[in-house]
């Protein structure tokens, strides 16, 4: 008598949690495991009516401060959202000790330096003011949602420093010692992998303006001690797409994007 064969039975991975899609939110309040937080105006809109989230399904919080926090939505109201903190889920992460010192732009191609200097991994942003500059503003309020929108997109747990614009002599004058300074010169320079590769420790990146710094300012760059012209490349690039570009190769050069897995 032959034996009977019964498939074999799999029972149904469990759902990683909190899932991939939960909402990420950086918040000013200090958090800690049961901390409530009422979240209101843009962000409540976003929870409730954008992802329509319910109660007891996840969100995940960062104060900028100790890291990344899974919480559960309580409960949902027209204007706001109660929030309960549960559990650490990674502290906040270490970036690499790069600035970003770019020349302002007109304002969508500022608000993409933002954006994209924040997913690349940068720890401050000091926008500087040249002969050149078309815009002689930033926007603070503007700027800090870009680059904190920019960090939720991007899973960062650390929001980059951002300082307000400074005239370019005086951020020669208060520069820190210690600091590289290297500056992308469209007169010519060492190509930029082999200047960030044969650098170790604290750095920054200088960016010109649309029309490029002036002979005054590229002489006054070159005199101070601690700045490296660089190239990049053979082609005359916009001062968005050299900040972009000097960022990543740096990232991957000297930066942690060797480093990750």
């Amino acid at each position: 008598m032959s034996a009977t064969h019964h498939p074999a039975t799999h029972q149904p991975a469990t759902p990683a949690w909190p899932p991939k899609s939960a909402p990420r939110l950086f918040v000013g309040a200090a958090l800690s495991e049961g901390v409530q937080l009422q979240i209101e105006g843009g962000q409540a809109h976003y929870l409730g009516k954008v992802m329509r989230l319910g109660p007891g399904e996840a969100v995940i919080l960062c104060d900028d401060v100790t890291g990344e926090w899974l919480a559960a939505v309580a409960d949902v109201g027209k204007r706001s959202v109660g929030l309960t903190v549960e559990r650490l889920l990674r502290p906040r992460e270490s970036v690499p000790d790069m600035w970003l010192c770019p020349a302002l732009l007109k304002k969508d191609r500022f608000d993409l330096v933002l954006e994209k200097a924040t997913e690349l991994g940068v720890a401050e942003i000091r926008p500087v003011l040249t002969r050149r500059c078309v815009a002689d503003k930033l926007n603070p309020e503007r700027a800090r949602a870009i680059v904190t929108e920019a960090a939720e997109q991007c899973a960062r747990t650390a929001l980059p420093g951002l300082a307000e614009p400074v005239k370019l002599d005086a951020l020669l004058r208060d520069w820190p010692e210690g600091r590289a300074l290297f500056f992308a010169d469209e007169s010519g320079g060492d190509p930029a992998t082999a200047s960030f590769a044969g650098h170790a420790g604290p750095a920054a990146l200088l960016i010109g303006p649309e029309g490029g710094f002036d002979e005054t300012e590229r002489a006054a760059i070159r005199a101070h001690p601690a700045a490296r012209a660089i190239t990049l490349g053979p082609r005359i690039l916009r001062g968005e797409t050299a900040a972009i570009a000097a960022l990543a190769l740096w990232m991957g050069v000297a930066g942690d994007w060797s480093a990750r897995t």
